[in-house]
């Protein structure tokens, strides 16, 4: 179903959202910047100024504006694939001025991150104006694989990327199994790919910490049949409706 014919889906008879939440469903932007723009009187629905962002209305509530302007019902689902650098934090403001991800996107539609990378980290970051299709991509029952490929010292014995590989519990928290292959060895330092079902946060780097490995580079290469390709670190492309509806299927 494309993101259009689900805006215009009804929703159940009866059924009440946060007007916040509508918002965010919309595309306009994230739940906590529609609840900025609300407590500020910039919202009003059928003409009357709203200041609860969870005040309830169908999903399919017309007349809904935005400092005067209509916020559609429908909107165009828009993915944008970007090659995070190392260094950018995956936020759209920093307290501290640090870099972020939006230093390096256009201008125009609220977009949020499908998922996360840390600082250090870099590679393959998916962002879309459809939160609800983006869960889609992250839910683990889905099992949309998501392939890294890191650089470890000391190299990572056999042994214990079996002992990984085949799912672990550390601090409490259990992780599932992962798919773990030596990519390269160069002595002192090692290459290696994971294949995540899940991602739960510095998952990979918990793991190999646990494993006595410092992380020295870990960049996502891949997600689903989505690949990173050649694009060069700070450069984002648009996807397309095809690469868009595999990654979907």
């Amino acid at each position: 179903m494309s993101f259009e014919n689900s805006r215009r889906r009804p929703g159940q008879p009866g059924k009440r959202f946060g007007l916040a939440r509508i918002l965010s469903k919309r595309g306009l932007c994230s739940r906590t910047q529609a609840a900025e723009w609300i407590r500020a009187g910039r919202v009003t629905v059928a003409g009357r100024c709203i200041l609860d962002p969870e005040q309830g209305f169908p999903l399919d509530q017309d007349a809904i504006a935005v400092d005067g302007v209509a916020a559609p019902l429908t909107s165009r689902r828009r993915v944008l694939l970007l090659h995070k650098p190392r260094g950018y934090l995956v936020t759209r403001h920093d307290q501290h001025g640090r870099r972020t991800i939006y230093d390096l996107l256009p201008d125009g539609d609220w977009l949020a991150p499908v998922g996360r990378l840390d600082q250090a980290s870099s590679g393959l970051l998916l962002l879309s104006n459809d939160p609800t299709w983006a869960q889609t991509i992250l839910d683990p029952e889905r099992h949309v694989p998501k392939k890294y490929h890191v650089q470890v010292r000391p190299p990572l014995a056999a042994e214990q990327r079996a002992y990984l590989a085949a799912g672990v519990v550390l601090d409490g928290i259990r992780y599932r199994p992962v798919e773990i292959r030596e990519l390269r060895c160069g002595g002192k330092t090692q290459w290696l790919e994971f294949v995540l079902q899940e991602g739960k946060n510095r998952q990979i780097r918990r793991l190999l910490e646990s494993q006595g490995c410092e992380v020295l580079r870990l960049i996502r290469v891949a997600i689903g049949t989505l690949t990173l390709g050649d694009l060069a670190a700070g450069q984002w492309r648009e996807l397309t409706p095809t690469e868009i509806d595999r990654l979907s299927s």
